[in-house]
């Protein structure tokens, strides 16, 4: 099979933009990239495009990845409209990843693109509820914030962990978000704020809930051995896996194995294993999933992300940076542009190109995004493995 490499990126600030059309934040991102990649749009072989909530909070509910694709000379080529929850611009690049992989392509654009915020916020917490069984679940309040509530409650039975503990991830977020000029919060918090901020859902508070956001970010892919055609700083996807929940009624609920059947399936494809990994961007939509995040894809075992929190391990300055962004609590969560996003800053890190939040060893580089709950599991998880190629 075929290396696949990230040759150009672009991303706009996440956060809100009533006057922008998902078309406009779409054009914008995809301009960038290109422009990065030094590619010409005539040399795209091939679109895809994530979004989640697109069909039920803007008129454009078809057809996103040629509405905005065109807008940068994109035409004539197969395009792909992905959903799949948080994880759609994630599913978006696996399913490039595969086909410039197989042969079908040598160049490829993926890109996800979300708008959130409307004038109605209980329209938008509905939209997004539909990542889950709306039928079964949904309908008797058991949303995604109860949802990762009764994980934080479980895990702090089984391992003792403290309120204190959920509050360091946000106040090492928001730090790490300050250094982000693309970051939607770019102010540090106190542990005693983070406490004090309006409970959500025993035991998390407003801080350390993701903030609706809209938002995007694209990159461009290439076939590795043509991508010195375009930069001498390629970096290379060397794994992917992409899994979706077996929602078992009787699973440990602060354990996901969907991420360590999606981390097993992507350190495979690379040759790797999680020792290899020295630095992460994960889905921290609530503090709680964090914690879950980095032992599901096997960064440390099963109730001990506590000591690496104590310890700075998890710092940007640490043994293995979690986040450096600013993760989804400060970066933002406009869903579709999350797993793309996390692509972007993977390879400025990679390339020496994240100025105050850069980390010192980024010889292996991971990916991770899930999207949506059904059953008390998850609905799917992506987690991208990426290496130098230079």
């Amino acid at each position: 099979m075929r290396e696949v490499a990230v040759i150009g990126v672009g991303m706009i600030r996440f956060g809100k933009y009533l006057d922008k059309s998902p078309k406009d934040l779409g054009r914008a991102v995809c301009w960038e990239a290109l422009k990065n990649a030094g590619i010409s749009p005539l040399e795209i072989e091939a679109g895809y495009m994530g979004n989640a909530a697109g069909g039920a909070l803007t008129s454009q509910t078809m057809v996103l990845a040629q509405v905005v694709f065109r807008e940068v000379g994109i035409v004539g080529v197969p395009m792909m409209n992905i959903e799949n929850a948080c994880a759609s611009g994630s599913t978006a690049l696996f399913q490039a990843w595969r086909d410039i992989q197989a042969g079908h392509y040598d160049t490829a654009i993926v890109a996800g693109v979300e708008k959130l915020y409307t004038s109605d916020t209980q329209k938008t917490m509905a939209a997004l509820a539909g990542g889950g069984d709306a039928e079964l679940e949904m309908s008797v309040g058991v949303n995604f914030p109860a949802h990762w509530a009764l994980r934080a409650t479980k895990r702090m039975e089984l391992f003792g962990t403290k309120r204190e503990h959920f509050a360091k991830v946000t106040i090492k977020n928001h730090k790490n978000g300050c250094y982000n000029p693309r970051s939607q919060y770019q102010k540090e918090c106190t542990m005693e704020e983070v406490l004090a901020s309006r409970m959500i859902a025993t035991p998390m508070s407003q801080l350390e809930c993701s903030p609706i956001g809209d938002g995007a970010a694209a990159v461009i892919l290439c076939e590795a051995s043509k991508a010195k055609k375009y930069t001498n700083k390629p970096v290379i996807i060397a794994g992917c896996g992409l899994s979706t929940g077996a929602y078992q009624e009787t699973r440990d609920i602060t354990f996901n194995d969907i991420e360590q059947r999606a981390a097993a399936a992507a350190y495979e494809a690379a040759g790797i294993g999680p020792k290899d990994v020295t630095f992460a961007e994960v889905h921290d939509c609530f503090t709680i999933a964090e914690f879950m995040r980095v032992e599901g894809i096997g960064l440390c075992e099963h109730g001990q992300y506590d000591y690496m929190l104590d310890h700075g391990e998890v710092e940007i300055n640490g043994r293995l940076p979690v986040n450096p962004s600013g993760g989804l609590l400060a970066k933002g969560h406009p869903v579709a542009a999350t797993g793309v996003a996390q692509i972007c800053e993977i390879f400025w890190q990679m390339r020496q190109e994240a100025g105050q939040r850069q980390v010192k060893n980024t010889k292996v580089g991971l990916a991770h995004c899930s999207g949506g709950g059904i059953a008390g599991d998850g609905a799917v998880s992506v987690v991208s493995v990426l290496k130098k190629g230079f």
